[in-house]
């Protein structure tokens, strides 16, 4: 009974549940947002499940490619590939099943398109931005591109094509990951060296520097938060949560920008798990 325990924490570590559970969100607020009230349940059913899965797919590749420098680092060492509770074949078979099966769903129940970009961010996330990690900075720019399109995904499930409304959702998610992730990587700053990433926006003045670019692009949302509701696809009230919710951001991000601290960094990482699903929510109950 131990042994079936762990083995399903280990599956679970591998295709990061929770990660995965947070990028499906997106991917239904995407359909949601689209559909309005015309939603239908089985198609926000097969859309939630096949990008689950080809997130679950995408997370365990990255851990294949990421076993050895996983193994250098505190947070990491622990996941099932680098302690060797994973061997490679089963890590492999069950990373590829994962991101066919995943797609072959979003293809029974979505769209062509959302077929696509399911595959282009699955497969960029993984042979794009993971080997980028241990080479450069930008990989974090290279990274935001799949990271954003849970969103179009979504959108795209229901009209099957893109408009504006679902770029400056795209715009918002994208942006958005600057200061996630950067925040992030502040906290783990030292673990991350350990593995030898080096993904802060700068490296002569560190603190400061980045400091400085996480602001610029936290205010960023200011604008583009609000973008929606200027060319008229969302209400006021969605308006007003995006205003707020883009206010509070940017105001732990200057904390940060003011104390230059860990503690700050961390205070903008929670902010920044607040803030997406709170305008993706306020976007959907406005379009309803």
């Amino acid at each position: 009974m131990m042994a079936m325990t762990q083995r399903f924490r280990d599956y679970g570590q591998f295709i990061k549940l929770r990660l995965s559970m947070l990028v499906v969100f997106s991917a239904v607020l995407g359909y949601l947002i689209a559909a309005g009230p015309d939603f239908s349940g089985s198609v926000m059913a097969w859309l939630a499940l096949g990008g689950f899965l080809v997130t679950g797919a995408s997370n365990g590749l990255n851990q294949i490619i990421e076993r050895h420098t996983d193994a250098l680092m505190h947070r990491t060492l622990g996941r099932p590939v680098p302690s060797g509770r994973m061997g490679l074949p089963e890590a492999w078979t069950l990373a590829l099943a994962l991101g066919l099966a995943g797609l072959a769903v979003l293809a029974w129940g979505t769209t062509p398109l959302s077929v696509a970009m399911g595959a282009v961010a699955l497969l960029s996330y993984a042979f794009a931005y993971t080997p980028l990690k241990k080479i450069t900075p930008v990989a974090v720019f290279v990274g935001a591109f799949p990271g954003a399109m849970p969103v179009l995904i979504g959108y795209a499930a229901h009209h099957g094509h893109l408009n504006l409304e679902a770029g400056l959702l795209f715009l918002v998610q994208f942006f958005w990951q600057f200061p996630h992730f950067w925040s992030i990587a502040w906290v783990l700053h030292e673990d991350y060296q350990r593995a030898g990433f080096h993904l802060l926006p700068t490296r002569n003045d560190p603190q400061t520097g980045t400091a400085r670019i996480i602001l610029v692009y936290t205010c960023a949302l200011l604008p583009l938060g609000l973008a929606p509701w200027w060319y008229g696809f969302q209400g006021g009230v969605g308006a007003m949560v995006c205003l707020v919710a883009s206010l509070g951001f940017v105001f732990a991000a200057w904390k940060l920008y003011r104390g230059a601290d860990v503690g700050d960094a961390r205070k903008l990482m929670f902010a920044s798990f607040v803030y997406l699903p709170v305008v993706q929510l306020a976007y959907w109950l406005d379009a309803v």
